[in-house]
Protein backbone atom coordinates (compact mmCIF):
# COMPACT_ATOMS: atom_id res chain seq x y z
CA UNK A 1 0.00 0.00 0.00
CA UNK A 2 1.51 3.16 -1.07
CA UNK A 3 0.22 6.59 0.71
CA UNK A 4 -2.62 7.79 -1.25
CA UNK A 5 -2.80 11.20 -2.99
CA UNK A 6 -5.42 13.43 -4.25
CA UNK A 7 -5.06 12.55 -7.76
CA UNK A 8 -4.20 8.86 -7.37
CA UNK A 9 -6.33 6.03 -7.32
CA UNK A 10 -6.82 4.22 -3.79
CA UNK A 11 -3.95 1.70 -3.03
CA UNK A 12 -6.41 -0.09 -0.40
CA UNK A 13 -9.33 -0.56 -3.19
CA UNK A 14 -9.36 -4.29 -3.88
CA UNK A 15 -8.04 -5.43 -7.35
CA UNK A 16 -11.29 -7.54 -7.77
CA UNK A 17 -13.46 -4.76 -7.76
CA UNK A 18 -11.59 -1.55 -9.47
CA UNK A 19 -14.68 0.15 -10.28
CA UNK A 20 -16.90 1.03 -7.25
CA UNK A 21 -19.80 -1.49 -7.33
CA UNK A 22 -23.30 0.28 -7.10
CA UNK A 23 -24.72 0.23 -3.78
CA UNK A 24 -27.32 -1.91 -2.98
CA UNK A 25 -29.08 -2.98 0.47
CA UNK A 26 -31.51 -1.54 3.09
CA UNK A 27 -30.28 2.07 2.98
CA UNK A 28 -29.91 2.12 -1.12
CA UNK A 29 -30.07 5.89 -2.08
CA UNK A 30 -29.66 7.04 1.24
CA UNK A 31 -27.10 10.11 1.22
CA UNK A 32 -24.47 10.33 4.37
CA UNK A 33 -21.93 13.08 4.78
CA UNK A 34 -19.13 12.37 6.91
CA UNK A 35 -17.38 14.93 8.98
CA UNK A 36 -15.41 13.48 11.51
CA UNK A 37 -12.46 11.75 12.24
CA UNK A 38 -10.92 8.89 13.98
CA UNK A 39 -13.43 6.03 15.40
CA UNK A 40 -16.75 6.97 16.83
CA UNK A 41 -18.49 8.92 13.69
CA UNK A 42 -16.46 6.89 11.01
CA UNK A 43 -17.37 3.74 12.62
CA UNK A 44 -21.28 5.36 12.50
CA UNK A 45 -21.06 6.32 8.71
CA UNK A 46 -18.92 2.54 8.21
CA UNK A 47 -22.10 0.89 9.18
CA UNK A 48 -24.17 2.95 7.18
CA UNK A 49 -22.20 2.37 4.26
CA UNK A 50 -21.28 -1.41 4.58
CA UNK A 51 -26.05 -1.57 4.18
CA UNK A 52 -25.96 0.49 1.24
CA UNK A 53 -25.70 4.58 1.86
CA UNK A 54 -23.75 6.54 -0.19
CA UNK A 55 -21.47 8.22 2.35
CA UNK A 56 -19.23 10.58 1.05
CA UNK A 57 -16.28 11.82 4.27
CA UNK A 58 -14.72 15.37 4.44
CA UNK A 59 -11.11 15.24 5.06
CA UNK A 60 -8.38 17.59 5.52
CA UNK A 61 -5.93 18.17 2.76
CA UNK A 62 -2.39 16.99 2.88
CA UNK A 63 -3.12 14.62 6.13
CA UNK A 64 -6.29 13.26 5.95
CA UNK A 65 -8.29 11.24 9.26
CA UNK A 66 -5.01 10.68 11.53
CA UNK A 67 -6.35 7.01 11.84
CA UNK A 68 -4.52 6.25 8.06
CA UNK A 69 -1.39 6.26 10.03
CA UNK A 70 -2.68 4.59 13.46
CA UNK A 71 -1.59 0.80 14.22
CA UNK A 72 -0.36 -1.63 11.78
CA UNK A 73 0.48 0.39 8.72
CA UNK A 74 0.99 -1.32 4.97
CA UNK A 75 3.26 1.01 2.86
CA UNK A 76 2.54 4.23 4.82
CA UNK A 77 -0.95 3.14 5.24
CA UNK A 78 -3.14 1.80 8.10
CA UNK A 79 -4.40 -1.80 7.50
CA UNK A 80 -7.10 -0.54 9.69
CA UNK A 81 -8.03 2.09 6.84
CA UNK A 82 -9.00 -0.30 4.67
CA UNK A 83 -11.63 -1.34 7.49
CA UNK A 84 -12.87 1.62 8.85
CA UNK A 85 -13.29 3.83 5.43
CA UNK A 86 -14.90 1.10 3.00
CA UNK A 87 -17.57 1.72 0.81
CA UNK A 88 -16.79 5.58 1.45
CA UNK A 89 -16.27 8.55 -1.20
CA UNK A 90 -12.80 11.03 0.13
CA UNK A 91 -13.26 14.72 -0.55
CA UNK A 92 -10.42 16.77 0.79
CA UNK A 93 -11.64 20.21 1.90
CA UNK A 94 -9.58 22.90 3.88
CA UNK A 95 -12.79 23.94 6.47
CA UNK A 96 -9.94 27.10 7.17
CA UNK A 97 -11.76 28.65 3.79
CA UNK A 98 -15.26 30.12 3.71
CA UNK A 99 -15.23 28.40 -0.36
CA UNK A 100 -14.48 24.93 1.30
CA UNK A 101 -17.41 25.89 4.05
CA UNK A 102 -19.96 26.06 1.14
CA UNK A 103 -18.69 22.86 -0.45
CA UNK A 104 -19.43 21.23 2.59
CA UNK A 105 -22.86 23.01 3.40
CA UNK A 106 -23.93 22.32 0.07
CA UNK A 107 -22.96 18.51 0.83
CA UNK A 108 -24.86 18.73 3.91
CA UNK A 109 -27.99 20.01 2.45
CA UNK A 110 -28.32 17.03 -0.11
CA UNK A 111 -27.50 14.68 2.52
CA UNK A 112 -30.30 12.67 4.30
CA UNK A 113 -27.85 11.94 6.98
CA UNK A 114 -24.55 14.17 8.62
CA UNK A 115 -22.46 12.47 10.60
CA UNK A 116 -20.03 14.46 13.12
CA UNK A 117 -17.60 13.95 16.13
CA UNK A 118 -16.27 18.23 16.65
CA UNK A 119 -16.14 19.31 19.70
CA UNK A 120 -20.18 21.33 20.19
CA UNK A 121 -19.33 24.57 18.63
CA UNK A 122 -16.69 23.58 15.49
CA UNK A 123 -19.40 23.19 12.76
CA UNK A 124 -21.03 26.49 14.10
CA UNK A 125 -17.69 28.56 13.31
CA UNK A 126 -18.45 27.11 9.79
CA UNK A 127 -21.97 27.63 9.52
CA UNK A 128 -22.87 24.05 9.40
CA UNK A 129 -24.45 23.69 12.68
CA UNK A 130 -27.62 21.76 13.04
CA UNK A 131 -29.85 25.09 13.69
CA UNK A 132 -28.44 26.65 10.62
CA UNK A 133 -29.02 24.08 8.38
CA UNK A 134 -32.32 23.19 9.50
CA UNK A 135 -33.48 26.32 8.32
CA UNK A 136 -32.17 25.41 5.08
CA UNK A 137 -33.67 22.21 5.12
CA UNK A 138 -36.31 21.25 7.81
CA UNK A 139 -35.43 17.58 7.05
CA UNK A 140 -31.83 17.51 7.79
CA UNK A 141 -30.84 14.91 10.16
CA UNK A 142 -27.23 15.16 12.08
CA UNK A 143 -26.05 13.12 14.23
CA UNK A 144 -23.57 14.41 16.81
CA UNK A 145 -21.30 12.38 18.77
CA UNK A 146 -18.89 13.83 20.90
CA UNK A 147 -17.49 12.83 24.91
CA UNK A 148 -20.42 15.14 26.71
CA UNK A 149 -23.19 15.63 24.51
CA UNK A 150 -24.20 19.33 23.15
CA UNK A 151 -24.95 20.61 26.68
CA UNK A 152 -23.80 20.47 30.37
CA UNK A 153 -21.13 22.20 31.84
CA UNK A 154 -18.37 19.78 30.03
CA UNK A 155 -19.50 20.42 26.75
CA UNK A 156 -16.40 22.06 25.52
CA UNK A 157 -14.11 19.78 27.02
CA UNK A 158 -12.22 17.00 25.12
CA UNK A 159 -13.33 13.85 24.98
CA UNK A 160 -12.20 10.60 23.74
CA UNK A 161 -13.36 7.61 24.02
CA UNK A 162 -11.17 6.38 27.04
CA UNK A 163 -13.01 9.66 28.88
CA UNK A 164 -16.07 7.94 28.24
CA UNK A 165 -15.61 4.38 29.07
CA UNK A 166 -14.07 6.08 32.60
CA UNK A 167 -16.96 8.43 33.30
CA UNK A 168 -19.79 6.16 32.13
CA UNK A 169 -18.57 2.88 34.41
CA UNK A 170 -16.89 0.65 32.45
CA UNK A 171 -13.53 1.18 33.45
CA UNK A 172 -13.84 1.45 37.18
CA UNK A 173 -15.48 -2.44 36.78
CA UNK A 174 -12.67 -3.44 34.39
CA UNK A 175 -10.06 -5.65 36.46
CA UNK A 176 -9.25 -7.45 39.70
CA UNK A 177 -10.30 -6.27 42.67
CA UNK A 178 -6.37 -5.82 44.11
CA UNK A 179 -5.35 -3.90 40.43
CA UNK A 180 -6.09 -0.47 39.59
CA UNK A 181 -8.89 -0.64 36.57
CA UNK A 182 -8.01 -2.01 33.46
CA UNK A 183 -8.96 -0.70 29.64
CA UNK A 184 -10.38 -3.37 27.30
CA UNK A 185 -7.93 -3.92 24.59
CA UNK A 186 -9.82 -2.17 22.04
CA UNK A 187 -11.64 1.33 22.03
CA UNK A 188 -15.19 -0.41 22.92
CA UNK A 189 -16.43 3.38 24.49
CA UNK A 190 -16.51 4.87 20.55
CA UNK A 191 -17.63 1.82 19.08
CA UNK A 192 -20.27 1.69 21.69
CA UNK A 193 -21.19 5.56 21.05
CA UNK A 194 -20.94 4.93 16.87
CA UNK A 195 -23.73 2.06 17.44
CA UNK A 196 -25.90 4.71 19.69
CA UNK A 197 -25.56 7.01 16.56
CA UNK A 198 -26.47 4.44 14.04
CA UNK A 199 -29.93 3.60 16.19
CA UNK A 200 -30.47 7.06 16.14
CA UNK A 201 -29.94 8.08 12.89
CA UNK A 202 -32.30 5.20 11.85
CA UNK A 203 -35.50 6.46 13.79
CA UNK A 204 -34.78 9.67 12.88
CA UNK A 205 -35.37 8.39 9.14
CA UNK A 206 -38.05 6.53 10.05
CA UNK A 207 -39.54 9.82 11.84
CA UNK A 208 -38.43 11.80 8.73
CA UNK A 209 -40.52 9.83 6.29
CA UNK A 210 -43.91 9.09 8.07
CA UNK A 211 -43.61 12.81 8.42
CA UNK A 212 -42.99 14.11 5.02
CA UNK A 213 -40.18 12.90 3.52
CA UNK A 214 -37.10 13.88 1.69
CA UNK A 215 -37.00 18.00 1.13
CA UNK A 216 -37.60 18.77 -2.34
CA UNK A 217 -35.08 21.80 -2.40
CA UNK A 218 -37.71 24.29 -2.32
CA UNK A 219 -38.91 26.73 0.54
CA UNK A 220 -41.96 28.61 1.55
CA UNK A 221 -45.37 27.10 0.41
CA UNK A 222 -43.76 24.84 -2.00
CA UNK A 223 -41.46 22.69 0.57
CA UNK A 224 -42.46 19.39 1.08
CA UNK A 225 -39.99 18.05 3.87
CA UNK A 226 -40.42 15.64 6.95
CA UNK A 227 -39.52 16.30 10.28
CA UNK A 228 -35.73 16.28 10.87
CA UNK A 229 -34.05 16.33 13.94
CA UNK A 230 -30.50 16.52 15.81
CA UNK A 231 -29.11 12.96 17.57
CA UNK A 232 -26.90 14.04 20.49
CA UNK A 233 -24.81 11.14 21.22
CA UNK A 234 -22.42 11.16 24.50
CA UNK A 235 -19.58 9.04 24.75
CA UNK A 236 -20.08 8.81 28.60
CA UNK A 237 -23.91 8.01 27.90
CA UNK A 238 -23.30 5.80 25.57
CA UNK A 239 -20.86 3.30 27.98
CA UNK A 240 -23.22 4.76 30.49
CA UNK A 241 -26.33 2.91 29.15
CA UNK A 242 -24.72 -0.08 29.16
CA UNK A 243 -24.29 -0.29 32.77
CA UNK A 244 -27.16 -3.27 33.15
CA UNK A 245 -28.32 -2.77 36.55
CA UNK A 246 -26.03 -0.43 38.43
CA UNK A 247 -28.78 2.69 39.34
CA UNK A 248 -31.59 0.61 40.65
CA UNK A 249 -28.76 -1.21 42.91
CA UNK A 250 -27.02 1.68 43.80
CA UNK A 251 -30.43 3.52 44.82
CA UNK A 252 -32.50 0.51 46.43
CA UNK A 253 -29.68 -1.26 48.10
CA UNK A 254 -26.70 1.16 48.01
CA UNK A 255 -24.61 -1.74 46.14
CA UNK A 256 -21.63 -0.83 44.32
CA UNK A 257 -20.42 -3.05 41.51
CA UNK A 258 -17.25 -3.75 41.88
CA UNK A 259 -13.66 -5.20 39.68
CA UNK A 260 -14.55 -8.90 40.00
CA UNK A 261 -11.93 -10.17 37.70
CA UNK A 262 -13.16 -13.03 35.21
CA UNK A 263 -15.93 -13.55 37.44
CA UNK A 264 -19.49 -12.50 36.94
CA UNK A 265 -20.78 -11.26 40.28
CA UNK A 266 -24.06 -12.61 41.58
CA UNK A 267 -24.28 -14.83 39.22
CA UNK A 268 -23.18 -18.07 39.51
CA UNK A 269 -21.35 -19.79 38.22
CA UNK A 270 -19.73 -17.93 36.16
CA UNK A 271 -15.61 -17.76 35.50
CA UNK A 272 -12.43 -18.71 33.46
CA UNK A 273 -10.45 -20.96 34.74
CA UNK A 274 -7.32 -22.66 33.54
CA UNK A 275 -7.06 -25.88 32.41
CA UNK A 276 -3.87 -28.22 33.29
CA UNK A 277 -2.01 -27.35 29.78
CA UNK A 278 -2.42 -23.91 30.80
CA UNK A 279 -5.30 -22.87 28.90
CA UNK A 280 -8.17 -20.14 29.76
CA UNK A 281 -11.59 -21.54 29.32
CA UNK A 282 -14.85 -20.13 29.94
CA UNK A 283 -17.66 -21.77 31.77
CA UNK A 284 -21.18 -20.12 32.42
CA UNK A 285 -23.00 -22.67 34.40
CA UNK A 286 -25.22 -20.10 35.90
CA UNK A 287 -28.72 -21.26 34.61
CA UNK A 288 -30.26 -23.42 37.62
CA UNK A 289 -30.67 -26.75 35.77
CA UNK A 290 -26.84 -26.05 33.76
CA UNK A 291 -25.69 -25.95 37.04
CA UNK A 292 -27.02 -29.26 37.67
CA UNK A 293 -25.64 -30.30 34.51
CA UNK A 294 -22.20 -28.96 34.96
CA UNK A 295 -21.57 -30.79 38.58
CA UNK A 296 -22.59 -34.01 37.31
CA UNK A 297 -20.64 -33.63 34.13
CA UNK A 298 -17.17 -33.28 36.22
CA UNK A 299 -17.65 -35.98 38.76
CA UNK A 300 -19.81 -33.92 42.07
CA UNK A 301 -22.83 -35.40 41.98
CA UNK A 302 -23.31 -33.61 45.58
CA UNK A 303 -23.46 -30.82 44.42
CA UNK A 304 -26.12 -31.46 41.85
CA UNK A 305 -28.13 -32.90 44.44
CA UNK A 306 -27.39 -30.12 47.05
CA UNK A 307 -31.17 -28.04 48.15
CA UNK A 308 -29.12 -25.69 48.85
CA UNK A 309 -27.43 -24.95 45.01
CA UNK A 310 -30.43 -25.60 43.36
CA UNK A 311 -31.59 -22.04 42.81
CA UNK A 312 -28.46 -18.63 41.88
CA UNK A 313 -29.59 -16.87 45.56
CA UNK A 314 -28.18 -20.17 47.58
CA UNK A 315 -24.99 -20.50 45.25
CA UNK A 316 -23.88 -16.74 45.26
CA UNK A 317 -22.97 -17.09 49.06
CA UNK A 318 -20.75 -20.11 48.15
CA UNK A 319 -19.66 -18.61 45.15
CA UNK A 320 -15.50 -19.40 46.25
CA UNK A 321 -16.60 -22.56 47.43
CA UNK A 322 -17.84 -23.94 43.58
CA UNK A 323 -15.44 -21.83 41.82
CA UNK A 324 -12.98 -24.29 43.93
CA UNK A 325 -14.50 -26.69 42.52
CA UNK A 326 -14.49 -25.99 38.85
CA UNK A 327 -10.97 -24.94 39.21
CA UNK A 328 -9.85 -27.97 40.85
CA UNK A 329 -11.61 -30.25 37.75
CA UNK A 330 -10.38 -27.84 34.82
CA UNK A 331 -6.85 -28.49 36.73
CA UNK A 332 -6.78 -32.10 35.51
CA UNK A 333 -8.49 -31.75 32.34
CA UNK A 334 -6.70 -30.25 28.96
CA UNK A 335 -9.09 -27.45 27.15
CA UNK A 336 -9.96 -29.82 24.53
CA UNK A 337 -11.07 -32.65 27.03
CA UNK A 338 -12.92 -29.70 29.19
CA UNK A 339 -14.48 -28.37 25.77
CA UNK A 340 -15.99 -31.99 24.54
CA UNK A 341 -17.25 -33.11 28.55
CA UNK A 342 -19.21 -29.85 29.09
CA UNK A 343 -20.34 -29.28 25.78
CA UNK A 344 -21.36 -33.52 25.56
CA UNK A 345 -23.44 -32.09 28.88
CA UNK A 346 -24.83 -28.99 27.36
CA UNK A 347 -23.36 -26.93 29.11
CA UNK A 348 -22.32 -22.85 28.14
CA UNK A 349 -18.27 -23.09 27.64
CA UNK A 350 -15.55 -21.69 25.40
CA UNK A 351 -12.39 -20.86 25.13
CA UNK A 352 -11.03 -17.40 24.86
CA UNK A 353 -10.08 -16.65 21.64
CA UNK A 354 -7.20 -14.76 19.89
CA UNK A 355 -7.54 -13.14 16.41
CA UNK A 356 -5.04 -16.04 15.13
CA UNK A 357 -8.11 -18.64 16.77
CA UNK A 358 -10.93 -17.07 14.93
CA UNK A 359 -9.24 -17.13 11.61
CA UNK A 360 -8.96 -21.29 11.40
CA UNK A 361 -12.37 -21.41 13.80
CA UNK A 362 -14.91 -23.44 11.80
CA UNK A 363 -17.82 -21.72 13.18
CA UNK A 364 -16.23 -18.30 11.97
CA UNK A 365 -15.48 -20.08 8.54
CA UNK A 366 -18.78 -21.77 8.12
CA UNK A 367 -20.63 -18.18 8.77
CA UNK A 368 -18.31 -16.85 5.95
CA UNK A 369 -17.01 -14.23 8.73
CA UNK A 370 -13.41 -13.05 6.73
CA UNK A 371 -14.05 -11.45 3.34
CA UNK A 372 -10.78 -11.81 0.79
CA UNK A 373 -9.92 -8.70 -1.24
CA UNK A 374 -6.74 -6.95 -2.41
CA UNK A 375 -5.18 -4.32 -2.74
CA UNK A 376 -4.52 -2.08 -5.86
CA UNK A 377 -0.79 -4.12 -5.87
CA UNK A 378 -2.68 -7.50 -6.26
CA UNK A 379 -1.90 -8.00 -2.65
CA UNK A 380 -4.88 -10.13 -0.47
CA UNK A 381 -6.15 -9.06 2.49
CA UNK A 382 -8.88 -10.48 4.60
CA UNK A 383 -11.39 -7.86 6.58
CA UNK A 384 -13.76 -9.11 8.97
CA UNK A 385 -17.22 -9.54 6.64
CA UNK A 386 -20.38 -7.18 7.15
CA UNK A 387 -22.21 -7.71 10.06
CA UNK A 388 -25.53 -8.37 11.34
CA UNK A 389 -26.26 -11.09 8.79
CA UNK A 390 -29.89 -10.00 6.71
CA UNK A 391 -31.14 -12.60 4.72
CA UNK A 392 -32.78 -10.51 1.92
CA UNK A 393 -30.54 -7.26 2.48
CA UNK A 394 -26.94 -7.99 3.50
CA UNK A 395 -24.29 -5.58 3.39
CA UNK A 396 -20.95 -5.85 1.32
CA UNK A 397 -17.80 -4.28 0.78
CA UNK A 398 -17.99 -2.32 -2.23
CA UNK A 399 -14.26 -1.67 -2.29
CA UNK A 400 -11.58 -0.61 0.78
CA UNK A 401 -10.86 2.77 2.08
CA UNK A 402 -10.17 5.31 -0.07
CA UNK A 403 -7.61 7.72 -0.88
CA UNK A 404 -7.02 10.17 0.09
CA UNK A 405 -9.38 13.12 -1.70
CA UNK A 406 -9.50 10.41 -4.09
CA UNK A 407 -13.41 11.29 -5.40
CA UNK A 408 -13.01 15.26 -5.00
CA UNK A 409 -13.16 15.92 -8.24
CA UNK A 410 -16.04 13.47 -8.78
CA UNK A 411 -17.72 15.45 -5.64
CA UNK A 412 -17.09 18.77 -7.16
CA UNK A 413 -18.35 18.00 -10.61
CA UNK A 414 -21.58 16.48 -9.18
CA UNK A 415 -21.77 19.83 -7.02
CA UNK A 416 -21.93 21.70 -10.72
CA UNK A 417 -18.53 22.83 -10.59
CA UNK A 418 -16.60 22.77 -14.12
CA UNK A 419 -12.53 22.07 -14.01
CA UNK A 420 -11.80 25.36 -14.43
CA UNK A 421 -12.88 26.07 -10.79
CA UNK A 422 -11.54 22.34 -9.61
CA UNK A 423 -8.33 23.66 -10.58
CA UNK A 424 -8.71 27.19 -9.64
CA UNK A 425 -9.45 25.14 -5.80
CA UNK A 426 -6.51 23.02 -6.36
CA UNK A 427 -4.28 26.03 -6.73
CA UNK A 428 -6.04 27.94 -3.94
CA UNK A 429 -5.55 24.72 -1.65
CA UNK A 430 -9.45 24.93 -1.33
CA UNK A 431 -8.92 21.16 -1.64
Amino acid sequence: MTTPSADSPSAAESSSDSAPKKSTGPLAGIKVLELGTLIAGPFCSRMLAEFGADVIKVEAPEVGDPIRQWRVLKDGTSLWWSVQARNKKSITLNMKDERAQEVARQLALEADVIIENYRPGVLEKWNLGYEALKKLNPATIMVRLSGYGQTGPLKDLPGFGAIGESMGGIRYVSGHPDRPPVRIGISIGDSIAALHGVIGAMMALRHRDVTGGRWNGKSGADCIAGQGQMVDVALYEAVFNMMESMVPEFDQAGVVRERTGGALPGIVPSNTYTTGDGMNIVIAGNGDAIFKRLMLAIGREDMAGDPGLARNDGRVPRTAEIDAVIQAWCQTQTIDTALAILQGADVPVGKIYSVKDMMSDPQFLARKMFEQHHFADGTPIKLPAVTPKMSETPGQTRWLGPGLGEHTDEILRSLGYDDARIAQYRQDKVV
